[in-house]
């Protein structure tokens, strides 16, 4: 791995905001969505009323988050017309765009597990325990199987991203002692620990990007230098390389991996501007051949 700092080529060739600005984007939606929910309780200005699990927007659009639905549901409770409305468009919303853009532009878990990587690298920390992927899918299993079960919505009640948002809102209290919990986990135990392989959240709203047409492509892969800060950035390195790589291998340049979160970072960090959105039908497979991967792209 090279010793220098991932987007220092990006930077040097773009400027500096233009190497950052899908960063800067989602930290503004995050910002935004937050003081909007803030605005009620803070200033009584009631734009949008209630927290991520169920809002109404100028008291005309619910919004409900399905993962909540569905679970309320396992544990026996029918919900209302609204709350039912709600979800559909936020079902229709994240397949559209790539469900997992919730994690990126959404959750404000995020930036807390975001600043754990970013000090991982600055610290030069290398240690990190190793957990499948896949495990947050036996997560979002156990806990639809607890509201069945329990007839409760059981996980809610210890979820960081719910905790935290409604912290936020109404006070942290002993929230905090979670969130910090999985800001150090991620940090000393294991890198992107929880969103990359625990968080059931995360795995249910990967469900809903199986078929999403928003994708980010490598539609310049032939000029990659493989230099390889969109790996040492990205949440899901996993998701790149199949479309980065597959030149000569009939794989197009699309990353039609669904735990992709379309966080831009590759877009940002990338100084020959590879990366970009499109959509997952502009895909098609290259017949020409390109250079077996490098010793450094071999790992991944």
């Amino acid at each position: 791995m090279n010793s220098k700092r991932a987007g220092a080529e990006a930077v040097a060739s773009k400027g500096w905001v233009a190497a950052h600005r899908w960063l800067l984007a989602r930290r503004l939606c995050q910002l935004a969505l937050l003081a909007l929910f803030l605005l009620g309780p803070l200033a009584a200005v009631w734009i949008v009323k209630g927290n991520l699990a169920y809002s109404l927007t100028l008291d005309s659009l619910p919004l409900t988050d399905p993962y909540v639905l569905l679970q309320s549901l396992l544990a026996g409770n029918w919900p209302e017309k609204l709350a039912l409305i709600g979800a559909l468009i936020v079902i229709v919303f994240y397949f559209l765009v790539g469900g997992r853009v919730y994690c990126a532009w959404v959750c404000p878990i995020n930036p807390l597990t975001d600043l754990a990587g970013w000090l991982r690298r600055r610290l030069g920390i290398k240690g990190s325990a190793h957990v499948s992927r896949s495990s947050r899918y036996w997560i979002l299993a156990m806990t639809l199987l607890l509201a069945s079960l329990t007839g409760s919505i059981v996980w809610e009640l210890v979820n960081p991203v719910s905790m935290l948002h409604r912290g936020l809102l109404f006070g942290l209290g002993a929230t905090w002692v979670v969130v910090l919990a999985v800001f150090l986990f991620d940090l000393f135990v294991m890198s992107r620990g929880w969103c990359g392989h625990l968080c059931p959240v995360g795995a249910f709203y990967s469900l809903l990007a199986k078929g999403s047409p928003l994708r980010v492509t490598a539609s310049r892969r032939a000029a990659c230098n493989d230099c390889m800060d969109c790996f040492e950035v990205c949440p899901e390195p996993q998701v790149i390389r199949p479309a980065l790589k597959g030149a000569g291998k009939g794989i197009g340049p699309v990353i039609l991996a669904s735990n992709c979160t379309n966080c831009g970072r590759c877009i940002d960090v990338c100084s020959k501007d590879v990366f970009t959105f499109g959509l997952r039908f502009n895909n098609p497979p290259e017949n020409g051949t390109q250079g077996e991967p490098t010793a450094a792209t071999s790992g991944h």
